[in-house]
């Protein structure tokens, strides 16, 4: 029976990953608890037992006597099995921690096992099973129980049932993630991401450089008749991706973010980090982009303050025909169908420190944290991850209603 045990023990390290002096160890822990309640031992009376390595012949002390196998009894093994099976769980849970800790920041793929009020349960192929939560997926996916899925893995932590996997597609990083995988001269480190912005489900900005002058950065990530970014936005459901070139010159870095608009000139303020940029009539719109979509995305990306403005408005304000500060926004041409905007007033728990911490960071409005990731608001003072998740799920209503 002893030989069966110590094979017992060897198939689970083959099959479960569990290093076999771990399960040897909770053998004889198990087995010594076992002889503490069925052999009468002294107070601070020390039980000892050992498992022999290489026999698997088990040897059981009290004090300095020696207590013969046959005093377990049946009481006693019943004891060591349930205490074994438990040190076993905890292993697999160390061992299920610690590989997935160690894949935190990659892409991982599973199936939708299933769904659990509105977050999506994934079996990680036998593994283990992780939580896409609601607000970490991208607004009108569907996915279907059995379907392939995959994800940024954003976080692991430690609970009573085990390890709770924690996955998003809404994370700006999903979408880098992705380039680096697709994209050769990314991952060989030729061509370097320097910044990304997204609005998840609708449009990413990412801003590429290449370490090598003849390795076009902007051309390695489309591929050759798009195939490499096309990849990408099918694994992102059509969300719309703008590659740009990264550039230390502002005027120009400022120029590319905005596309597909033309600018016609930029004047920077680089101690304020705030540019004009002049655009002609036909090109508001597409620089504003629906919903002033364009320009935010563009901002983040650049890190810059970004006011958009047409020659004729330039020429009017110097004409001396500028309106009040408060009235200064820019706003596309009244033929552009546009949505309410929805002061950041209406969340609740923004107070004025929040709020002008918001607005500094570019979020000015309701839309603009709907379409916020986790990551972004929590780089905001006074901002953590619960009070980032409540902004973006009232952002969301808010929009929606």
């Amino acid at each position: 029976m002893n030989g069966e045990l110590l094979a017992v023990l060897e198939h689970m390290e083959r099959e479960k990953g569990i290093k076999k002096e771990i399960l040897i160890q909770a053998v004889e822990a198990a087995l010594a608890s076992a002889v503490r309640k069925v052999v009468d031992v002294k107070p601070g009376e020390e039980i000892k037992v050992t498992l022999d390595r290489a026999t698997g012949k088990i040897k059981a002390f009290a004090g300095e006597k020696e207590v013969r196998s046959e005093e377990f009894g049946r009481i006693a093994a019943s004891t060591a099995k349930q205490v074994i099976i438990q040190k076993i769980r905890e292993a697999e849970k160390d061992v299920v921690f610690n590989e997935f800790s160690a894949k935190v920041g990659e892409i991982v793929s599973g199936t939708v096992y299933r769904f659990d009020k509105g977050n999506i349960i994934v079996d990680l192929l036998g593994k283990s099973e992780a939580i896409l939560p609601k607000h970490e997926q991208i607004r009108g996916e569907e996915f279907r129980q059995g379907s392939r899925i995959r994800a940024y893995l954003s976080e692991v932590k430690r609970d009573l049932k085990g390890p709770q996997i924690m996955l998003s597609r809404a994370n700006p990083n999903f979408v880098k993630k992705l380039f680096e995988l697709e994209v050769p001269e990314i991952y060989e480190g030729i061509v370097e991401i320097r910044a990304i912005s997204r609005a998840a489900g609708e449009r990413t900005k990412i801003a590429v450089l290449s370490k090598d002058e003849k390795v076009d950065c902007v051309g390695s990530c489309v591929g050759m008749r798009g195939a490499r970014v096309k990849n990408i936005v099918t694994e992102l459901h059509g969300e719309r991706i703008d590659i740009v070139p990264f550039s230390d010159d502002m005027q120009a870095y400022i120029a590319s973010s905005l596309s597909p608009a033309k600018i016609s000139e930029i004047k920077l303020s680089k101690e304020s980090k705030k540019a004009l940029v002049v655009v002609d009539n036909d090109q508001l719109s597409l620089a504003i982009g629906k919903h002033g979509q364009n320009v935010r995305l563009a901002s983040q990306l650049v890190g810059w303050d970004l006011d958009i403005r047409t020659k004729e408005k330039l020429a009017a304000d110097k004409n001396g025909e500028e309106k009040p500060a408060e009235e200064k926004a820019v706003e596309p041409p009244r033929n552009v169908a546009q949505e309410e905007v929805i002061a950041l007033d209406q969340l609740s728990g923004v107070g004025d420190k929040i709020k002008d911490a918001l607005v500094e960071a570019g979020f000015k409005d309701v839309q603009a944290i709907a379409s916020a990731s986790v990551e972004a608001l929590t780089e905001i003072k006074g901002i953590g991850k619960v009070k980032a998740e409540k902004l973006i799920e009232q952002a969301k209503k808010l929009t929606s209603a």
